[in-house]
């Protein structure tokens, strides 16, 4: 079935794990064999040619680079222009994909509908470009609002404000502030420009606040419940019900220790734990629960977001089981059509709403 995923960090894989998805993941594998510079060597579950396999004919592939303050232990870059220009390179890999034709940017719906078209004529997806829109996991690279201007004309259509820690405009993961009155101006300016705002990673209090400010689309590429695993990370029924209420689409996030409460990093094991595809569907059902209807949730895996196969669910060893998840679905007794919203439907139908 057609599948898009709603979070992937192509561009850093390329550059930073130093990845060529272009290639198959097997391939990349035994490239990586003996290497253990990132926790995922040798583990890699994205590329390419996975996609096709997996029909995923469409992603919301992201730039990611962060600023940190001399006081701040995460790693990242050590002055705005820094990050900006890493996702410069970022943006130039994707246009060299583009160039070879291995993928194709989305800017609008009729590039989309024309996507959409070329994509399911026929049978064999091996040699057709998978379809992505541009999207910004944490603004620390948005020198200034002039950058953001810079950033939506190169394609730019979803933006996260924060990622891990704090952040230049908000803070995210693992730290909490209202939103800055130079956040609050970047709300305001992603609204008037028209690009989506992704309240992924964003803390409690930043949520809030940017639900309050912004008044354009809004969505959750890849995010969980709360009240499944009680992490800062998560959603809580709340913030889901904010959600639901301004029409937002929640993808699920594959990422173990977001489905298994206690989850060691580096110790823990899918295996050990049971977690499974079944499990992210578990948050999934809970988003379903609080919205009364199927119409809010969708696939954002995150599966190449610095970790693999050592981090993902028991019963996936590529992107491309993605496709595992129809029948899990009718197994959980999803209408069909339903089936069709979660794949891919409301993530279309949002779309359509964002950019008629």
């Amino acid at each position: 079935m057609f599948t898009i995923d709603a979070h992937l960090d192509l561009s850093m894989n390329a550059l930073e794990w130093n990845r060529d998805l272009t290639r198959p993941v097997s391939e990349i594998n035994v490239r990586e064999k003996g290497l253990s510079d990132k926790p995922d060597r040798g583990n890699a579950t994205v590329s390419l040619p996975e996609l096709r396999k997996g029909n995923v004919g469409l992603v919301v592939a992201t730039q990611i680079a962060r600023f940190v303050a001399p006081e701040n232990p995460l790693p990242g870059w050590h002055s705005p222009e820094q990050a900006w220009a890493q996702t410069q390179g970022q943006l130039a890999w994707y246009r060299a994909m583009v160039e070879k034709g291995e993928m194709t940017q989305i800017r609008n719906w009729n590039e989309l509908e024309a996507h959409l078209a070329h994509w399911n004529q026929g049978e064999d997806k091996i040699q057709k470009p998978v379809g992505f829109i541009l999207s910004l996991e944490g603004a620390d690279s948005i020198v200034n609002l002039s950058y953001l201007e810079k950033a939506y004309e190169s394609g730019l259509r979803a933006l996260g404000p924060a990622h891990y820690g704090p952040g230049r405009y908000a803070f995210g993961t693992d730290s909490s502030a209202p939103l800055s009155k130079q956040g609050k101006e970047l709300v305001k300016k992603m609204d008037e420009l028209g690009i989506i705002l992704d309240a992924t990673h964003l803390c409690d209090l930043a949520f809030w606040d940017a639900l309050e400010i912004y008044q354009g689309p809004v969505w959750a590429s890849h995010n969980n419940c709360r009240a499944l695993v009680d992490h800062n990370r998560q959603f809580s029924d709340e913030m889901i019900k904010a959600l639901v209420d301004r029409g937002a689409v929640i993808g699920g996030a594959f990422d173990a220790w977001m489905l298994s409460p206690g989850w060691v990093r580096g110790k823990s094991t899918p295996k050990e734990r049971n977690v499974t595809l079944s499990t992210v569907l578990d948050h999934l059902d809970h988003i379903c629960q609080i919205a009364g209807n199927a119409n809010h949730i969708g696939i954002g895996s995150d599966l190449d977001g610095a970790f693999g196969t050592e981090q993902s669910p028991a019963d996936l060893e590529t992107i491309a089981d993605l496709q595992k998840i129809p029948e899990l679905l009718r197994g959980r007794g999803y209408a069909e059509s339903d089936v069709e919203k979660v794949m891919h439907g409301n993530w279309l139908n949002f779309l359509k709403k964002a950019w008629a």
